[in-house]
């Protein structure tokens, strides 16, 4: 079996826990080549992996022959990278957001169009087995019309996490365009958009910079959406839940209520109309606290759209909706603050 051979571009905590580790795991790559502007930290990673060290991903993609690339850098990085390893031939897996504007998003797509690549998002959230048990009770129409809904992503920020703690990129304007929204919402978007399967056609949002000092991004978020056949609901984002994360989804349907990672045992809790109750017991969400699922799959499923050749769950174009959903929101809080 020929072996993909793998770049990760930006070595930071995203890398370190998931990229990376699932690579390792992954019995179809070899990590060949990591790449960060940390010299350090790029050659601790290398030599952990038996990888070639690089500062610049320009020289890294010169220099390799390189399948596939992960893209782990801040979000402003996240199009001239990704388009510049997707030019250098190879397919690509970027972080989320993929960019910072539609435009980026639809650059990037064109890019992977024309080398006739694979270009895939790292949402996780479709990945994880209570959104995917939940999807399929949607679509099987077991719980019906769908009414309404509430879902969060909050958890103390960056700093208890990040490779540069409280000096991350994470809370720079410049590098990372949108905070919390950026970091959290974002997942929630696409998730919310893969179960209810329609697309959002009104949103507003109210996004604050109010618990963190010193920083150029929000930190806290609420969106307030409505899809085109009529569902509405609301979308929160934080860096200030303390002491623990929440990452929590309700769907409010006509037949039945869908309770995700709500209960710490109980990762779906269907609650029916007609009084009955069941709840699953399928594994906890991946978490960057300890005890989360180990295994994203995006990975996994990034290789195997490679090798192949099948078009991955979360393309191009679906990140770039998701990422519009958060756009839109920006749009109407700055339109909210225009003054009169």
């Amino acid at each position: 079996m020929t072996l993909l051979k793998a770049a990760v571009i930006g070595c930071g905590s995203i890398a370190k826990n998931r990229h990376l580790l699932e690579y390792d795991a992954n019995e179809q790559v070899s990590i060949t080549a990591v790449c960060d502007i940390v010299q350090t930290r790029a050659q601790e990673t290398a030599d952990m992996y038996g990888a070639a060290a690089y500062t610049d991903y320009k020289e890294l993609l010169e220099k390799e022959e390189i399948d596939i690339v992960s893209v782990c850098l801040p979000n402003a990085l996240h199009a001239p990278v990704s388009i510049a390893a997707l030019e250098a031939g190879a397919h690509v897996l970027c972080e989320k957001p993929m960019a910072t504007s539609s435009e980026e998003a639809q650059a990037m797509i064109n890019a992977a169009e024309r080398g006739d690549r694979k270009l895939m998002i790292g949402h996780n959230q479709r990945f994880v087995s209570s959104h995917e048990r939940a999807y399929h009770l949607i679509q099987s129409g077991e719980v019906g019309r769908i009414y309404s809904f509430r879902t969060t992503f909050g958890h103390g920020g960056p700093e208890g996490w990040s490779a540069d703690g409280k000096n991350s990129w994470f809370f720079e304007k410049e590098k990372a365009f949108i905070g919390a929204m950026g970091d959290l919402g974002v997942h929630k978007a696409d998730l919310l958009r893969y179960l209810l399967g329609e697309e959002f056609v009104n949103v507003a949002g109210f996004i604050e910079n109010n618990a963190k000092t010193g920083i150029t991004v929000d930190d806290n978020a609420v969106c307030i959406l409505r899809t085109e056949s009529g569902i509405i609901g609301t979308m929160a984002a934080s860096w200030a839940y303390v002491p623990q994360e929440d990452n929590s989804t309700i769907i409010y349907a006509q037949k039945a209520t869908l309770r995700l990672e709500e209960d710490p045992v109980h990762s779906l809790v269907v609650q029916y109309a007609n009084g009955d109750v069941v709840k699953y017991e399928l594994g906890q969400i991946q978490s960057n606290d300890a005890g989360g699922q180990t295994n994203t799959y995006v990975i996994d499923h990034f290789v195997d759209s490679v090798v192949n050749n099948k078009q991955p769950l979360i393309d191009g174009y679906e990140g770039k909706r998701s990422l519009e959903v958060i756009l839109a929101a920006l749009e109407s809080e700055e339109a909210s603050n225009v003054p009169e």
